[in-house]
Parts: structure tokens; sequence; C-alpha cells
């Protein structure tokens, strides 16, 4: 079936095809959310959620002291009642569940804790919000989708990226069909990161030499990964709006990968040439496995390719590379530009920024004025109030358990792939088939 086709057919359908909901939850007026993780990321959570009147966040858990007591001075702040903390350990989050019972919990923790968490909500039949990241096998997927299907409740993967203004603006004209059928995505994480995974114990942003236990934040344990791993280690920000171009999962799949990396240089060099650092630095003798540039290729059943780019050991500008392109133009993020066939100048780049205020997202037009202040440009509001919004409602969100399952497996995919000479790697269908019955409901009108 043609994308086209696939999108008006399914669309309407979308109501009727939900997993069934939990009566002992469903429609509340009032949510009560629990945090699993409360570093800055998890903060961030809290801090839109503090600002609703239908949420009530009754429990954290986290062993991290520095981070609870910023936890709780935020409710202080507030003038809220602070939440009950659970800190005995790294698996003191079951008391928390068990004990506080809460509707719906969002996990905010370090990557290798991801799913055993997700999991552990998803047997007690809690709606979970599972922050993003790749997955550390594929077993790691398989492991949510069979606690997702034994579960009456729903996993939401916490992707924010689909939710940025640009990304919904081009969503919005690949549905009006604006560049024709797409025939090739490219996509990625490409971030200086080296004042994240190296900085001096006090904030993120104090650029240092320090990681592990001398880290602070993400310095604490992203670090270590780029020791042991060589692959896409982060694809979701680029795979997740580029997923819902195409209809991954609804109409489309992943069938196949193949991963290449450079060598690694960035990050030691970065270490010997600091002020803090040096050659004799104990940071310097530690050997990268991440390559500088990881490239992924990726082929989907309906024959679009996908080309993503890992690349945050660098120096360079923030840009997640995207592009969009079909049989009557493209769209690159990297130079704000596009090119319709018949509209555009002939052989040249015209902005888009005409254009993003034309194709303007109908939720970005109605609710653009709450989400000012809010994390990521204002992306970060959409996410947390769709995310609300469907666990009050014990609906399958936008981006279910086979997304985040299909997406998660791009990582172990990519470092098998570079590990036997960049040979291609199949991509499993984690949703035994429902990929081909299964509709779009992502932003398919002005509501959550």
């Amino acid at each position: 079936m043609k994308r086209r086709s696939f999108i008006q057919n399914t669309t309407a359908l979308s109501a009727g095809l939900l997993l069934p909901t939990s009566p002992q939850y469903s429609n509340k007026s009032q949510l009560k959310i629990a945090v699993i993780g409360t570093g800055l990321r998890g903060q961030g959570h809290i801090d839109l959620l503090l600002r609703r009147d239908d949420v009530t966040v009754v429990a954290t858990a986290d062993p991290d002291t520095r981070m609870n007591r910023e936890t709780l001075q935020m409710f202080k702040d507030r003038g809220v009642t602070a939440p009950k903390t659970h800190t005995k350990g790294n698996r003191d989050y079951l008391r928390m569940l068990d004990a506080e019972r809460p509707d719906a919990v969002i996990i905010a923790t370090p990557w290798k804790w991801h799913v055993e968490q997700a999991v552990a909500c998803l047997e007690r039949n809690i709606y979970v919000g599972l922050e993003v990241a790749g997955g550390l096998s594929v077993n790691d997927s398989w492991q949510l989708v069979r606690a997702q299907e034994a579960s009456s409740t729903h996993l939401y993967f916490l992707e924010n990226v689909c939710f940025r203004r640009d990304v919904m603006a081009v969503l919005n004209m690949v549905r009006q069909d604006l560049f024709g059928e797409l025939i090739h995505l490219e996509c990625g994480y490409q971030h200086d990161l080296r004042g994240v995974k190296f900085n001096d114990g006090k904030t993120p942003y104090n650029s240092g030499v320090d990681f592990g236990e001398k880290g602070y934040s993400e310095a604490k344990w992203r670090t270590q990964h780029s020791i042991n791993r060589n692959g896409e280690l982060y694809p979701t920000h680029g795979i997740g709006p580029v997923a819902q171009y195409i209809n991954i999962n609804r109409g489309n799949r992943l069938t196949h990968l193949t991963s290449m990396a450079s060598k690694s240089r960035g990050l030691h060099n970065y270490v010997v040439n600091h002020p803090k650092g040096g050659e004799d630095h104990p940071s310097a003798q530690v050997d990268f496995s991440l390559g500088d540039k990881v490239t992924t290729m990726l082929r989907c059943h309906n024959g679009e390719t996908i080309v993503m780019h890992h690349d945050t050991s660098l120096p360079r500008p923030y840009s997640l590379g995207f592009r969009v392109q079909g049989t009557k133009g493209l769209w690159m993020d990297l130079n704000d530009s596009l090119h319709i066939e018949g509209t555009s100048p002939t052989h040249r780049w015209e902005s888009d920024e005409d254009y993003m205020k034309t194709y303007d997202h109908p939720l970005w037009k109605k609710y653009a004025h709450k989400a000012e202040g809010a994390g990521h440009g204002g992306m970060d509001y959409f996410l947390v109030n769709s995310f609300v919004e469907h666990a009050k409602r014990v609906e399958r969100p936008p981006f279910d358990v086979y997304d985040a399952a299909t997406w998660m497996a791009i990582t172990p995919l990519s470092e098998q792939s570079i590990a036997m000479g960049s040979m291609p790697q199949a991509i499993p269908d984690f949703t035994n088939g429902q990929w081909t019955t299964t509709p779009s409901t992502f932003a398919v009108s002005d509501e959550y």
C-alpha cells in the first residue's frame, strides 16, 4: 500500500485499534506520578509536572544525595508538598513502586537501568514513561515487548525531538505531499559532548577532564559507554522523527542496517590539550572504543533508505542533520533550506522560514504559549503533556513499546555490524506483523 493511502485509510481507524485500558486507572482527572532518577533530566520532567494542576508527584527514587537535595528544593521553592523519597540504593525504586502504587512513573536514570525499571513498572501494571537511549542488547528490546504484552498498561517512549517545532512542521509538509513520495532520509546525533563527558565535578557545563565518581551528572556514567562501546549509541533523537515521516511500524518497517566507525581521537585529544589535563593525566591513558564518527545506513520495507550520523567527540556545532527527500523536493535542517520542484528557483535552495510558518503544526499553533520556558525550545512541554494525557486515559501512546524496541535495537545491531566489518544486520520485527495494520496516531490532530 502506498504511504499516502495508508495514512488516509488508517488514521480514521486509530481510535478503534488502541489496546484495552486498565479500568482501575481509566480516565483519571488527577494523576499520581513517581519519578525514578532525579538527575538533571528527571528534574526537568518534575519542573513541568509541578506546573500542572492535574498531577501530583508523590514519590521519587534515586540514591544520589546531591540530586535528591536539589529536587526537594524545587518542591520547597514552589510551596508544594515534598514527595516521599526512596534513596536506599539502586533498587530502592522497587520499594517505592510497591509502597506508593503510583498511577504512572517516569524513568530518567542512566541507560543501563532503563529496561529493568520499565519492566518492573509494567509487571505492576503501572503506566511508564521511559527516557530515551540505545539498547545494550537486542534482548533488551525483546524484554520490553514481552513485559508490555503481558501487562494491562502501556510504555510511552519519551522521545522529545518528535515534538520539535520545525520537525512537526515538516511532518505536516510530508502529510500534505509537499515532498512527494519519500525516497531518502538522514538524521543523527551530532553534538559536541566533550564538556558533558568530562567536567570538574561541579556542573555539567564546567569544563574538566574527570569522569566516573569524580564527575557530575552524565559524566558519572555516560563516558564509560564511550570507553566500552563502538556504535550508534544514541539513535532515537534522529530515528524518532524520521520514523514518523515514513510510518515505521505503521505500514512500513526497518529491515536491516550496516554501520561503519572512524578511528577514535577526539576524547583523547580533548584531555591532553585541556588546561586541567595533559599527557600524564589518568584520563589521557584511557583507550576509547567509540569511533569519533559513526555512520549507519538503514533500509526500509517500502524501499526508503536512511543514513544516521553519530558525532559527539569532535568540535562542532549542534545539529541532528535531518534530510527529508522525495520525488518532488527535499528539506535539510543543516542549512534551514528546502527545494520544491516547480516552486523553488531552479537548482537553488530557498529558506524554509516561510514554509515553517505556513505549515506550522496545529499543536504548536494551539499550545505554543503554554510551552514557553519549557526545556529544549518548548518541545519538552508537548512531550510531558502528551505523556500525562495518555497516562490519565491509559491509552496506547504515539511512541509505544514496539517503537522503543525498534529504535533501541539500532545501537547493539550497529555495534555488531562494526565488529563484523560492517556486515549487514537484520532488524527484528518486534511487532510480530502488527506493523502492517497499526495506524499512526502521532499528531494527527491539534490535541496531545
